[in-house]
C-alpha cells in the first residue's frame, strides 16, 4: 500500500449540516441507454459522473450514439429509435466492437442484452471481479430468444462474444430472481427492440425489488407500459418502442444518501440530505425508516431527509429482512457498531456477488474493528465491542466498502481507510463531502524550537481545556533511551523504526512508562534530548511515530507539542501556534530547569546547543523545523508561561466557540 493510498480519519465527534447527493448510478445509466434506444433527442439533467457512468457513456459512443456533454452534468443523446435492420431490431451505428466496462453491472447487463438483440458482432470485456460476476441467467434468457453469444472463458461469467441474432419466435422465457435484478432489468429494457410480444417469467423469489421499479418507472418515461403479475411475470407488448420524453432529471442517489444519514443518526445531527425524499422512486430511501427502527430521529420532504441521533441513549440493534435496501443495507451492518445488541440483517444473498463478496468482506473488516460478526449465505450478525479499535479497512476495490466504514471514524481512535479512490465508482467527492459535515475531535498544536517552553505552555493549555496532552519530543526521546537499552545504532534507520512501532508507551499525569518501566529524570537528560534530535531527523522513524502521535487523539481534544505537529502529524488542527523565543532566553530558561533539579550546567555550553539543534532542526529533510502554514506565531522572550498559556488558551476558546 503506498503512502498515498489511504485515507486517514480522525475520531469523528459529531455531523450536522446540509449535503446535495450526486444523482442516482442505477437512475443514469438506464436513462442514458433508454436515450439511446430511444427515437428523438433527450436531454439528461443530474446525471452522475462517476466511473460506471463513464463506462456507459464510453460504450455508448463507441457504438456510435451521438452523445453531447452540455454542462457539468447535463448531456443531450440523440437516440437511435428507428433505425431497424433485417431482422426487425434496432441498430447501433456502429456493428463491430469491442466494448470494455470495467466493474460496472449496471451497464454490463443491459449493454448485454441490447447488443445481443441488435444485430452485431460485439466484444464486452471489464475488470477480473467483472469476468467473476455471474451473467449466465441473462444469457440464457437471450438466447432462448435466439441471441447468439458465447462466454469466451468460463460459461456463465464475461466476457462475452456477441453476433447476430436468428429470432426463435419464442413469446416466454424464464429468468431466476435470486441471484441479480439486473438480470431481469437488462431483459426488459431489451426487449421493445423485438417485434413481437415476450412474456419474462421469475424463477423464485425476485431480490432487490425496488431496483425493479426504478427499471419499470424509466421504462414508461420513455413509452414502455409493461404489464406485470405481480413479482412473477412481466409482459412487453408487441410494438413497443422508446420515444424520448424530452427533458428528464436524474434523482439524486438514495443509496449515497445511506452514508450521511447514518452519520447523522451516530453523530447527532442534524445532518440533511437534499435530492431524494419521499418522492423518490429509489427503494433505499426506505433506508430511512431502518435507522427510524434503530431510534434514530428521521423527518423527510418531497426531496429531502434529515437524521440525528435517539432523542436519549443510544441507537437499538434490529433484525431486518433487507430484500428491499440491498445496498443500503451495507450501511446498516457499519451502524450496528454504534447499537446496543446484536444486529441481523437477513436476505442479503445478492452482496456475494457484487463488487466483491460483500458478506465475506463485512465480516472480515468488522472483525478488525473488534466486532463480534456471524455470517452465513445470505445473512449476517454484527455484536459491536465494548470500544471500537482503530483498523486500516480493506475496500476490496469496492465504493461501497469505503463509505460504509468510514462511519467506524466516529470510534474514539479514528479509521484508516485503504484505497480510498474506489469511490469514483459512484460518488467521487464523497470524501471532501463528508469532510464538510462531521466535527473531529479537535487538536490545538503548539510547535517551536528547543528550549521555546511549549511543551510547559502545552500542559497547562491541555490542564484548563480539560484536553489530553501529547508531548511528542517524549516519544523521540523514549526511542532514544529504548535504542541505547537494546543497542541498536542511531545511523541504523531501519532497526530505529522497528523499535519505534514496537515500544509500548503510557502517560499517567506527569508519569512517563516506556513497555511498563517508569521513566525518571534521565528521559529529561540533555544527553538523551540531544540523542533524540538526531533520531527525529530520520524519516523512517518520523513515519514509524506517526501512527503513536495519532492515537493520542481522543475527545474531547488533544493540546500536542512538537517540531511538526501543526505541519505533518495534525494538519487539520483547529488552532496551530509557533511558539518561539530568542536563543539567549531558551538558553536561560534551561539553564535555571537544570539547576533546580539539581543537574550542573553552562549557560554558554547550552546557548551553543540550542544554536546548533536549531541549525539541524531547520536544515533536516524529514519534516524540517518551520512555522506551519496558518499557524500563529508567539514570541514568548518577554512573556511569563502564565501569559502564554492566557494568550493560547483565548485563542482557543475563541476557534472552539465556532
Amino acid at each position: 500500500m503506498t503512502p498515498e493510498n489511504y485515507i486517514d480519519l480522525p475520531p469523528l465527534l459529531s455531523a450536522r449540516g446540509t449535503v446535495t447527493l450526486p444523482g442516482s448510478k442505477s437512475i443514469s445509466n438506464r436513462i442514458l441507454l433508454l436515450s439511446a434506444l430511444a427515437q428523438g433527442t433527450t436531454e439528461i439533467r443530474d446525471v452522475l459522473l462517476s466511473d460506471d457512468t463513464e463506462r456507459m457513456l464510453d460504450g455508448l459512443r463507441t457504438l456510435g450514439v451521438a452523445v453531447e456533454q452540455l454542462e457539468s452534468h447535463v448531456f443531450r443523446v440523440h437516440g437511435c429509435g428507428g433505425n431497424f435492420g433485417e431482422t426487425g431490431c434496432a441498430r447501433f451505428p456502429v456493428k463491430q466492437a469491442d466494448l470494455f466496462l470495467g466493474n460496472a453491472g449496471t451497464a454490463f447487463r443491459p449493454l448485454t442484452a441490447a447488443l445481443a438483440l441488435s444485430g452485431g458482432d460485439y466484444k464486452l470485456s471489464g475488470t477480473p471481479r467483472m469476468h467473476e460476476r455471474p451473467i449466465g441467467d441473462l444469457v440464457d434468457a437471450l438466447r432462448e430468444l435466439g441471441a447468439d453469444i458465447e462466454c469466451l472463458d468460463n460459461e456463465g461469467f464475461p466476457p462475452l462474444e456477441i453476433h447476430p441474432a436468428t429470432p426463435t419466435g419464442i413469446d416466454r422465457v424464464s429468468v431466476r430472481g435470486d441471484v441479480s435484478s439486473q438480470f431481469l432489468t437488462a431483459l426488459l429494457m431489451a426487449l421493445p427492440l423485438l417485434d413481437r410480444q415476450v412474456t419474462v417469467d421469475v424463477i423464485g423469489e425476485l431480490i432487490s425489488k425496488p431496483y425493479i421499479e426504478i427499471t419499470l418507472a424509466m421504462m414508461a418515461r420513455f413509452g414502455v407500459n409493461i404489464v406485470r403479475d405481480g413479482w412473477r411475470s412481466f409482459t412487453v407488448a408487441a410494438g413497443s418502442s422508446y420515444i424520448s420524453p424530452g427533458v428528464i432529471y436524474v434523482e439524486g442517489d438514495a443509496s449515497s444518501a445511506s452514508y450521511f444519514l447514518a452519520a447523522g443518526a451516530i453523530g447527532g445531527g442534524p445532518l440533511r440530505i437534499e435530492g431524494v425524499g419521499s418522492g423518490s422512486i429509489q427503494g433505499d430511501v426506505r433506508f430511512a425508516d431502518a435507522l427510524a427502527l434503530m431510534g434514530a430521529q428521521i423527518e423527510m420532504g418531497a426531496n429531502w431527509m434529515e437524521a440525528r441521533a435517539p432523542r436519549a441513549g443510544k441507537l437499538n440493534a434490529i433484525e431486518m429482512d433487507c430484500n428491499h435496501i440491498p445496498d443500503a443495507a451495507m450501511t446498516l451492518a457499519v451502524v450496528a457498531l454504534f447499537a446496543e445488541g446484536t444486529t441481523t440483517l437477513r436476505n442479503i444473498a445478492s452482496w456475494r456477488v457484487k463488487e466483491t463478496d460483500r458478506i465475506a468482506a463485512m465480516a472480515t473488516e468488522l472483525r478488525k474493528v473488534g466486532a463480534t460478526v456471524e455470517e452465513g449465505e445470505d445473512f449476517i450478525r454484527v455484536t459491536p465491542p465494548a470500544h471500537l479499535r482503530h483498523a486500516a479497512i480493506d475496500t476490496y476495490d469496492d465504493h461501497r466498502m469505503a463509505m460504509c466504514f468510514s462511519l467506524a471514524a466516529f470510534g474514539a481512535e479514528g479509521m484508516r481507510i485503504n484505497d480510498p479512490r474506489c469511490v469514483a465508482k459512484t460518488f467521487p467527492n464523497y470524501f471532501t463531502l463528508l469532510h464538510d459535515v462531521v466535527q473531529a475531535v479537535p487538536v490545538i498544536a503548539i510547535d517551536g524550537p528547543s528550549a521555546s517552553g511549549k511543551g510547559t505552555v502545552a500542559q497547562l493549555v491541555a490542564a484548563r481545556l480539560g484536553y489530553h496532552y501529547l508531548d511528542s519530543g517524549a516519544l523521540y526521546r523514549l526511542l532514544a533511551l529504548a535504542a541505547q537499552r537494546d543497542r541498536i545504532q542511531l545511523t541504523d534507520e531501519t532497526g530505529l523504526a522497528e523499535l519505534a512501532e514496537r515500544m509500548e508507551i503510557r502517560f499517567e499525569g506527569n508519569q512517563i512508562f516506556l513497555d511498563d518501566i517508569l521513566v525518571g529524570d534521565e528521559l529529561r537528560g540533555e544527553q538523551c534530548a540531544a540523542v533524540a534530535s538526531k533520531v527525529a531527523a530520520l524519516p523512517g522513524v518520523r513515519a514509524a511515530l506517526l501512527n503513536k502521535q495519532h492515537a493520542f487523539r481522543r475527545a474531547p481534544g488533544l493540546v500536542a507539542d512538537g517540531r511538526d505537529m501543526g505541519s505533518v502529524v495534525f494538519p487539520d488542527a483547529v488552532l496551530k501556534i509557533f511558539l518561539t523565543a530568542s536563543a539567549e532566553a531558551r538558553a536561560d530558561r534551561r539553564y535555571k530547569q537544570l539547576m533546580e533539579k539539581g543537574i550542573d550546567a553552562n549557560i554558554a555550553a547550552l546557548l551553543l546547543d540550542i544554536r546548533v539543534r536549531d541549525e539541524r532542526d531547520t536544515q533536516r529533510s524529514a519534516s524540517p523545523l518551520q512555522q506551519a502554514l496558518g499557524a500563529s506565531l508567539l514570541d514568548t522572550t518577554a512573556l511569563s508561561i502564565d501569559e502564554a498559556v492566557q494568550d493560547i488558551e483565548q485563542a482557543a476558546l475563541k476557534v472552539l466557540a465556532h
